[in-house]
């Protein structure tokens, strides 16, 4: 469901984790569920000239892997850690977010960072570094804020002097976190973030694609106990239950597109096979069983092959 006003705020409500990705667009995003529950996602977004400012809700823990906009330069506000994290389009890791999480972001597109001569090759080493501020709650309890307010229809809106304000902000809150970053924290971080860098490319180029806890070790090109270090510092789980999960979200992508499937091709297509423990693990993670999904795909599928016939 999408609601919008003159002001080009628009307001997105989604209720399965494939939907949100739609929500971006620009965005190289891929989406995964990872705690069980009904999904229920709400994103708001606000377009000035050169500049696009997001806020995202997630009620279920999501795995993410994603990649900004060509030539962007993106403030993402993390307000679970109230930490920020710089993004270019080189930036592509998984990123396992905590349940209720909510984060708003401001993205400065190419042509708006040429005007004012900011490289974002000059942040380089700063890319997908928790960087703490004092001023990162305030600025996204803010931030949030003048969505709200903005989002009203009687409420007046200057766009170039918001966006020129956003970007002094911005580099602001860059500047004092910079301050405080530790040296000796960043590096014990970089050879693990270097092994998520190799899993989530690989997981990015082949979606459907399945591993065992070996093999992924061979693709992060370390030993087993390393990858398991890297998976329990950066998504909070072991790397084979990473693994499982994404069958699970594997499988439900099939089940959803319907059509002449059984849910026991579907389960042997993502290494499930044993038939009931995989209609109970997928109903624990998504709180219903794979032939109610696929009873509800078939039946939409149905329904709009009909109506395009009627319009005949």
């Amino acid at each position: 469901m999408t609601t919008s006003n003159a002001l080009q705020v628009q307001a997105f409500h989604t209720c399965d984790v494939t939907e949100q990705v739609r929500a971006t667009p620009g965005w190289q995003q891929q989406y995964r569920q990872m705690s069980p529950g009904h999904f229920s996602g709400h994103l708001r977004s606000l377009g000035l000239d050169g500049v696009e400012v997001y806020e995202e809700r997630l009620n279920t823990r999501v795995e993410q892997f994603f990649r900004a906009p060509s030539g962007s330069l993106a403030f993402c506000f993390d307000q679970s850690e109230n930490s920020l994290y710089l993004l270019n389009e080189q930036s592509r890791n998984i990123w396992i977010t905590p349940e209720n999480y909510q984060e708003v972001a401001v993205v400065f597109d190419q042509g708006f960072l040429a005007r004012h001569s900011l490289d974002p090759q000059r942040l380089d080493g700063l890319f997908m570094v928790p960087l703490g501020s004092g001023q990162n709650a305030l600025f996204g309890s803010w931030l949030s804020a003048t969505l709200t307010r903005l989002g009203q229809a009687d409420c007046p809106l200057q766009g170039q002097a918001l966006a020129e304000q956003l970007l002094e902000d911005c580099l602001f809150i860059l500047d004092n976190a910079c301050q405080r970053l530790q040296g000796g924290a960043l590096g014990r971080r970089g050879e693990e973030r270097a092994i998520m860098q190799r899993v989530s490319e690989w997981a990015a180029d082949c979606p459907e694609e399945t591993l065992n806890l070996v093999e992924l070790a061979e693709v992060a090109g370390v030993s087993l106990r390393q990858l398991q270090q890297a998976f329990k510092a950066f998504t909070g789980m072991p790397p084979a239950h990473w693994l499982r999960l994404r069958r699970l979200n594997g499988a439900r992508r099939d089940l959803l597109r319907g059509g002449e499937v059984t849910v026991a091709e579907v389960a042997m297509r993502w290494s499930f096979w044993h038939l009931g423990r995989f209609s109970e693990s997928y109903r624990q993670l998504f709180k219903e069983f794979p032939s109610e999904t696929l009873r509800r795909a078939s039946g939409a599928r149905f329904y709009g092959a009909n109506r395009n016939r009627r319009c005949l």
